[in-house]
């Protein structure tokens, strides 16, 4: 379990730079580096399989499941963009994060029907303080930067709920394939999502200022070229490696809770950007979300304990 943890805490702490790679790059926008940042991940991915031991991990994988691989790759990642960006466009920055949020309050409720690893009320108390964590992080980040709360649209909560399903359909078939009993080898499944999400980069590349007529400076454009080399490489191919051990080591219910930990750092990481200290609702939220993921994983690890047998005392 621990080396789970230490892949799925890996995992969160490269996805967290997504919270401040968006403003590193202006003026170019986010969708200008969600295209640059998937197709390193996909020429990532191809140079991996080109690799003859990777080429032949990849062959070993069923056509079906290549298939899926693809598609959670163009799914989970451009789909899951997409999706919360048409959100925040609909509804403003505030309520979409808050309902996307709740996927590691939903899923372990989900996994828990599946696996019953500990029972619904263990899973109560850290649950709940993690959304409680979750609300106060969104709503004292909105009141520091001055974000209004605009009302939900239909439209917005649409597109919100599209995105929260859209990430608990990744994360479900995802570990349904990696703990399977013939898992496929983790850096091969990830090339197969890197090389779906490259797909979907490619499609969108028309609708992005890189396909010409803007005019960006020399340093705009050093920046845009490093934060893609960064999120392509570290915040996409290498985190997606780390969430397939982890996805492989650690029940779906508490992993699906780690994610908690992408806000933490995320909020970390953007507050060394803006150079300020955290608000009281940013340090009561995010306390709030690391006492509820440590409590769960206490509690999973105990059941675990419980559940392993227990030998016959020799005497010397």
């Amino acid at each position: 379990m621990l080396a789970g943890l230490l892949f799925g805490l890996s995992t969160c702490a490269l996805w967290g730079l997504t919270f401040v790679a968006p403003r590193a790059v202006a003026p170019f926008t986010p969708l200008d580096l969600a295209v640059a940042r998937y197709g390193v991940f996909g020429l990532a991915s191809l140079a991996f399989l080109l690799r003859g031991k990777t080429r032949r991990a990849l062959l070993d994988i069923a056509p079906s499941r290549r298939l899926l691989g693809l598609m959670l790759g163009g799914a989970g990642y451009i789909g899951y963009f997409l999706a919360v960006a048409w959100a925040v466009n609909a509804a403003g920055a505030v309520l979409p994060p808050l309902i996307t949020g709740l996927m590691p309050v939903i899923l372990p409720l989900l996994a828990h029907r599946r696996s019953q690893t500990l029972s619904r009320r263990s899973l109560l108390a850290p649950l709940g303080l993690i959304l409680i964590g979750l609300i106060l992080v969104q709503l004292g980040t909105a009141a520091q930067t001055g974000t209004q709360m605009q009302p939900m649209t239909g439209a917005g909560l649409a597109f919100s709920v599209l995105a929260l399903a859209i990430w608990i359909a990744y994360a479900q078939l995802n570990a349904m394939v990696l703990q399977a009993g013939d898992p496929p080898e983790p850096l091969a499944w990830t090339c197969l999502q890197g090389l779906g999400a490259a797909i979907g980069a490619l499609v969108l590349l028309p609708w992005t200022s890189l396909s010409g007529g803007h005019h960006f400076s020399d340093a705009e454009v050093g920046s845009l070229v490093l934060w893609s080399l960064l999120m392509g490489l570290a915040g996409s191919f290498l985190a997606t490696v780390f969430w397939s051990e982890a996805a492989r080591r650690l029940p779906l219910a508490l992993a699906a809770q780690l994610i908690v930990a992408e806000t933490v750092f995320g909020m970390a990481y953007g507050l060394i950007y803006e150079m300020r200290l955290p608000t009281w609702a940013e340090t009561a939220g995010a306390a709030c979300q690391i006492f509820g993921v440590c409590l769960a994983i206490a509690r999973f690890a105990e059941a675990a304990q419980a559940l392993q047998p227990k030998g016959n005392t020799k005497c010397r």
